[in-house]
């Protein structure tokens, strides 16, 4: 695996690659004499050393990736990093078009290798997808290039991070996988009470080996010495673990209040904010003033009650004939309605007026509606804030949106989706509380700049000290000591500070693998893979029932793709493309144990390492510890 790029995400997904997958890697740097950058050597070599420094872990030398420093990324450069050898290649640079070149370059060198390239701009990335495959085929004429195990990814950092800060938002946890737009996590179950069995979930990723609250940081024994979690036991073993911590695979779902209620049907215009509560009473007094002339008018007139009322109007408006030879009952009746007529006058312009200004505010930016509760407060609409709203915005999740540039990139999203938007500056006051914040359910802080994030965390712990709260970033040393200052301030609160680069590696390291990896979730020391695989050339799985398909300890099929072929997703993990029209959702989570599966079937399984390199007839290219299956 060749890993080309100078920030904290190379560095994020060399690691990756070698301690999760036990992938060899070539990390390809700039040159820092040529660029001028004299401390973009010097920052490399420190990700390196971290590199090493988390894939040694005290526990026998893993093998460091080759370095290889370059003046320009082109061909020869390529050619020295063993592109033509290689099984895939990253380019993880954050200029588009010195990635999109040595993508163009890489494949001319090696038609079968599988690319990985970071891209923001989708349109662009998907007519580069099309033409990077397109000439792989074309250059091995006859062969298709599925059965090359070649293909081109393009990837952004904010795509790929997006679902993990949304979950974040939602349940507390970044560890998900994303299949067919769903999100999935790793929850860990305490050990129920005596003759009580815990909720198994989708299904029993593991059984731990110490129970801890969290099943990614956990390390130990259990009472009889096996060291490390079981992964992937068989229901038996799970009915006899009476006293062991559990992880299990649920969907990810969203526990605060609904969508709030006062919404013009189909128009998403909240009453409430059409008139102002001061306009309003004044339209109801004044309309109890005159309901009460006009049964007043009857009373004293012995007038027909309609008759009565449309009298009233007409003194209201004036254009009625004035009551000289009247009784004098019905000539102060009469002007009482004058009066009340001259009253309503301003009050039905000011009525006009808001209600123009109303429409004219929804068409542009919504403002948070009245009575809102249990939402996320968002800030930062930048690149990342872009993608995590519209992750939430799928998954029906309440949001106001916080961006002091009103130009900012996300600002047009907000509007079509009719989103709540409070514009200002998150450190001045009054901004956060316009967001209500003191009534959210969450705060992600996902603006650009790290002391702003803090600040607005900070802030918002004082306003509420029980909000969950998710920060973006971007120095993972100081993203740890952020979060162990809040949750010893916060105990009881949801802290979670999170670099982008963190959040993105896996799903660039899972492309990498190839389209069939889904993500990986750590369990302890262990990992654990899911993979989308088509049972055709699987003996392992193919005309085998769910239940005679499950080798615990090494897979388990956990979902049936029930989608026709041609109209299935290409990789399950990337988020489905919104294009108007409902695509339904084809996989399938509660399997019957006895169906039997058909070569045109496609599943999603949940895997070890080494169960995933013998489906696919491969053998890990290092050896892997017994304690890391």
């Amino acid at each position: 695996m060749i890993v080309c790029g100078d920030d904290a995400l190379a560095e994020r997904l060399a690691a990756e690659l070698t301690t999760v997958y036990r992938e060899r890697v070539t990390l390809v740097v700039p040159n820092a004499q040529r660029t001028g950058v004299a401390a973009g050597w010097a920052r490399a070599s420190v990700l390196l050393d971290r590199v090493q420094a988390v894939m040694n872990g005290g526990e026998g030398d893993l093998g460091a990736p080759h370095v290889v420093e370059a003046t320009v990324l082109d061909e020869a450069t390529l050619a020295e990093a063993g592109v033509r050898e290689a099984a895939a290649l990253a380019l993880v640079h954050d200029d588009d078009e010195t990635n999109i070149r040595a993508a163009l370059a890489a494949r001319r060198l090696n038609p079968r290798l599988r690319l990985v390239i970071r891209l923001y701009n989708r349109k662009l990335g998907q007519h580069l997808e099309e033409l990077l495959d397109q000439a792989a085929a074309l250059a091995v004429p006859g062969l298709d290039p599925q059965a090359l195990d070649t293909s081109t990814t393009i990837l952004s950092d904010a795509d790929t991070a997006a679902p993990a800060l949304a979950a974040t938002a939602v349940a507390g946890t970044s560890k998900v996988v994303q299949a067919d737009g769903l999100l999935l996590r790793a929850v860990e179950r305490t050990p129920p009470g005596r003759g009580r069995r815990a909720d198994p979930g989708l299904c029993t990723l593991a059984l731990l080996s110490s129970t801890t609250n969290d099943p990614a940081g956990a390390e130990g024994s259990d009472a009889s010495g096996q060291e490390g979690p079981m992964l992937l036991p068989d229901d038996g073993t799970v009915a006899a673990a009476t006293g062991q911590g559990m992880v299990v695979l649920e969907t990810v779902a969203h526990t605060g209040s609904a969508t709030p209620p006062g919404r013009l049907a189909g128009r998403g215009v909240p009453l409430g904010s059409l008139f102002s509560r001061r306009l309003r009473w004044s339209l109801a007094v004044l309309v109890g003033c005159v309901l009460g002339l006009a049964v007043a008018n009857g009373l004293l007139t012995d007038d027909r009650p309609l008759h009565a009322a449309y009298l009233t109007l007409l003194d209201l408006f004036a254009i009625n004939d004035p009551a000289l030879d009247k009784p004098t009952a019905r000539q102060v009746l009469q002007l009482l309605a004058g009066l009340a007529g001259l009253l309503l006058l301003p009050v039905l312009l000011a009525a006009v007026l808001e209600a123009l200004g109303t429409f004219r505010t929804a068409s542009a930016l919504r403002r948070p509606p009245r009575g809102l509760s249990g939402h996320v407060v968002l800030l930062g609409l930048g690149k990342v804030g872009t993608r995590v709203l519209a992750r939430l915005r799928e998954l029906e999740i309440p949001v106001v949106c916080v961006e002091e540039d009103p130009e900012a990139r996300g600002i047009p999203l907000a509007r079509r989706l009719r989103m709540p938007v409070v514009l200002g500056d998150v450190t001045q006051e009054g901004v956060l509380e316009a967001a209500k914040i003191h009534r959210a359910h969450a705060l992600l802080s996902l603006t650009s700049n790290d002391t702003t994030n803090l600040e607005a965390a900070l802030y918002a712990r004082s306003v509420k000290p029980d909000l969950r709260v998710a920060l973006r970033l971007y120095d993972d040393e100081f993203a740890a000591a952020v979060y162990r200052t809040l949750r010893a301030a916060h105990p009881r609160a949801l802290t979670r500070s999170r670099s982008v680069s963190t959040l993105a590696a896996p799903a660039f390291a899972g492309a990498m693998m190839g389209r069939q990896i889904l993500g990986a979730i750590p369990v302890e020391r262990r990992v654990l893979l899911f993979a989308a695989l088509d049972v055709a050339g699987h003996p392992q799985l193919e005309g085998r029932t769910i239940a005679e398909s499950f080798r615990p300890g090494a897979w388990r099929v956990i979902a049936l793709d029930t989608a026709a072929p041609g109209e299935r997703l290409p990789d399950l993990a990337a988020t489905p493309a919104h294009d108007g029209t409902d695509r339904p959702a084809g996989l399938v989570w509660e399997l019957h144990p006895g169906y039997v599966l058909r070569p045109q079937d496609r599943v999603v399984l949940a895997t070890t390492r080494q169960g995933l390199a013998e489906l696919l007839g491969r053998q890990p290219q290092l050896r892997a510890r017994p304690s890391d299956t």
